[in-house]
């Protein structure tokens, strides 16, 4: 009897509204990361924080056998490297040395978002090889096709990672600063990781917050208002305005509102509470966090006023506390690092995956990347020989 073979397709698609959010969740769901959810990325789009005007260009990758959805990448072209943070200027720079358009590129990371997990979305019992070596085809063939100097995926999945260097892109190293929990029962326990200054100094910081009168409460589920999201947004706009041109504000405060009901779940919010203010209701301040699985994510802060060693509480210590509390096994706080290491997130590797198509660039790439990642290599170990750990530490455990 003669047998049908499956038909396979590819569709660029310019909104991830085209895809039905269940079965792009089918796929999504079952990865630790929730950035790669239909959720969180329609939010994007559908706020404007995901635009052309942006520099956003959303272009995702789908591809289908007959007509069900068997594998997705969210993907963007890009006119600029903001929003990404990894900083691929020298490589922007190389490329003018060169004569060459280094953008558009094209991107595949959650916007705005530097946090590990990113990887090709696959539906599971497929052959992950197989479909892969399509998707890289398909996004060969547009590069080419449409002029775009490259492809770079950001934040990339440490296993994932392994796939794609075997079907040609490059590796290239970076650090980011997670906490991991080495078997906690309590903030005791946490505390007692640090030799005694360190010790004495985190109780000094949650000491100076406490006799300032401030009480900070996590928040999640139904506590989660639109009133609270949208004190979010104007706390997160507070703290970009500071650092002016590189406050990295990115979002919109529809972005944030969009988020009540269908996100609230995942998200957990630590609220500052003044005594002393007239309204003892009335935040003071907040951080913003996403929670998925065992895992925890900081995104944004903010706070009315100026309070001696509230970021800390605020964004490390209390999550810290909040996430032994509900067994979460690792926290990644968010970008930047000058504060972390000494607060017991030692720099971990993470790695972004590059192929560039002009044959000069791609060959200087190859040459230098290795000294590159060395140099990276050890400036991680540098960072983590510095952590004001106990002397009798187990050794951390960082992935190859």
């Amino acid at each position: 009897m003669f047998e049908k073979k499956p038909s396979y397709s590819v569709s660029w698609i310019s909104q991830i509204a085209e895809v039905p959010q269940a079965e792009w969740d089918a796929l999504a769901l079952p990865l630790k990361t929730p950035f790669l959810e239909w959720d969180w990325l329609q939010n994007m789009e559908s706020s404007s924080s995901t635009t052309a005007k942006s520099g956003w260009l959303p272009n995702h990758l789908t591809l289908w056998r007959d007509r069900s959805l068997i594998a997705a990448a969210p993907m963007y072209i890009k006119g600029h490297s903001y929003g990404e943070f990894v900083f691929d200027h020298q490589w922007a720079d190389l490329a003018y040395r060169l004569g060459m358009e280094y953008y558009p590129k094209l991107l595949g990371m959650s916007p705005f978002t530097p946090a590990e997990g990113y990887r090709f979305l696959i539906a599971p019992g497929e052959d992950e090889d197989a479909l892969t070596e399509m998707m890289v085809a398909a996004i060969d063939q547009f590069c080419l096709r449409n002029q775009i100097s490259g492809c770079n995926f950001l934040y990339a999945d440490p296993d994932w990672r392994q796939l794609m260097e075997r079907h040609g892109f490059v590796s290239w190293l970076h650090h980011s600063y997670v906490w991991s929990n080495q078997n906690f029962q309590s903030f005791d326990d946490y505390l007692g990781a640090f030799n005694a200054n360190q010790r004495r100094n985190i109780k000094r910081e949650r000491k100076a917050v406490a006799e300032a009168g401030l009480r900070i409460e996590p928040l999640t589920g139904e506590q989660i208002t639109p009133d609270l999201l949208a004190q979010v947004y104007r706390f997160y706009c507070d703290t970009c305005d500071k650092f002016g041109f590189w406050g990295s504000k990115y979002l919109t405060q529809q972005f944030f509102e969009q988020l009540y009901p269908t996100y609230c779940h995942q998200v957990v919010l630590f609220g500052v509470y003044d005594e002393a203010a007239p309204d003892p209701e009335q935040l003071a301040g907040m951080s913003f966090c996403l929670t998925k699985g065992d895992r925890l994510y900081g995104r944004y802060w903010g706070a009315a006023q100026e309070f001696d060693n509230l970021h800390f509480d605020t964004c490390y210590y209390s999550p810290i506390e909040w996430g032994i509390a509900h067994g979460i096994q690792t926290f990644d706080p968010g970008a930047g690092g000058r504060h972390k290491k000494r607060r017991g997130f030692p720099a971990m590797p993470n790695h972004s995956l590059h192929r560039f198509y002009d044959a000069r660039f791609a060959k200087i790439l190859k040459s230098y990347i290795s000294e590159i990642n060395l140099l990276e290599q050890q400036e991680i170990e540098a960072i983590n020989a510095d952590i004001p750990f106990k002397q009798e530490r187990p050794e951390l455990k960082l992935e190859e």
